[in-house]
């Protein structure tokens, strides 16, 4: 991989917290690989950069968020990076692809009780910050990107509900996205109680955010929800797109086709398109 770009010293410290940042090591999948610890998460935590193969000194790049499903470096349902590289999403859309990892089960939320589990604290304080101090990033919301299916689905559009001023755009495949309560799929241990759930809860946030994420007058409507296909969970993204109609919030949306519940059955391209502003 041909580089053009000078890249910082890495073993940065962070003022949030204590967070340290080891040097990026290069794998065999030629991604560039950090080592972090954080008071954010329990344990080494990593965090792996897929860069195009050559940038220019002054360019900035959108930064593409592959959200893990599966905690620390579980890949049964696949790995969100290598399906990048594969697609080659780097190089063709001048993206820069980051996959984090994460101590416990990802539902991107922050536990009330236990500050080991602070996923979305990590996500915005850490993780944000270390990709856009060391890599030729666009720190700015229109270039974040976020894109995620099953939990990480769910994350990704709390992440940008929650804070829809520092992101730019979510997708979300075959989630679950209208649960109503943390009683499966290993949410209650991350969320920790009921009422912490309930500020998570996307059909509580659509409707808290809907007049914001609409246009004002004059404005062209710009679709930063995108939701497509599925594999276990239509029902949700059929009552989602109900719901999303019914508060009049632009958005995307694809009925199918369905596939495989993974990162590698196809979809993720057209996801990526949709966040881009493709058709």
């Amino acid at each position: 991989m041909t580089m053009q770009i000078p890249f910082a010293v890495l073993s940065l410290l962070f003022a949030v917290d204590a967070t340290q940042v080891s040097d990026a090591v290069v794998n065999e999948h030629g991604f560039r690989v950090h080592r972090v610890t954080s008071e954010f998460q329990s344990g080494e935590t990593l965090l792996r950069v897929l860069l195009p193969e050559k940038v220019k000194p002054d360019e900035r790049l959108n930064v593409l968020y592959l959200l893990p499903v599966e905690a620390n470096t579980e890949h049964r349902y696949g790995d969100g990076l290598l399906e990048a590289k594969k697609l080659d999403l780097a190089n063709k859309h001048r993206l820069i692809c980051v996959a984090p990892t994460f101590s416990h089960l990802p539902w991107y939320a922050d536990h009330p009780t236990d500050k080991t589990i602070r996923q979305e604290m990590y996500f915005l304080k850490v993780v944000l910050p270390t990709v856009e101090r060391l890599y030729p990033a666009l720190a700015e919301r229109d270039g974040r990107l976020l894109a995620g299916f099953s939990k990480s689905g769910y994350g990704a559009w709390s992440l940008l509900l929650r804070h829809s001023d520092i992101f730019a755009k979510a997708a979300a495949w075959d989630a679950p996205l209208m649960k109503t309560a943390p009683d499966q799929f290993g949410m209650g241990p991350i969320y920790g109680t009921p009422e912490n759930f309930s500020s998570y809860r996307i059909d509580n946030l659509l409707r808290e955010r809907a007049t914001a994420l609409r246009p004002k007058t004059g404005e062209q409507p710009t679709a930063r929800l995108i939701h497509l296909g599925f594999g276990s969970f239509r029902d949700h993204h059929q009552r989602a797109e109900a719901l999303l109609n019914e508060l009049q919030i632009p958005h995307a949306y694809a009925d199918g086709p369905r596939l495989e519940h993974t990162w590698h059955s196809g979809w993720l391209e057209e996801a990526v398109k949709r966040l881009l502003g493709g058709s």
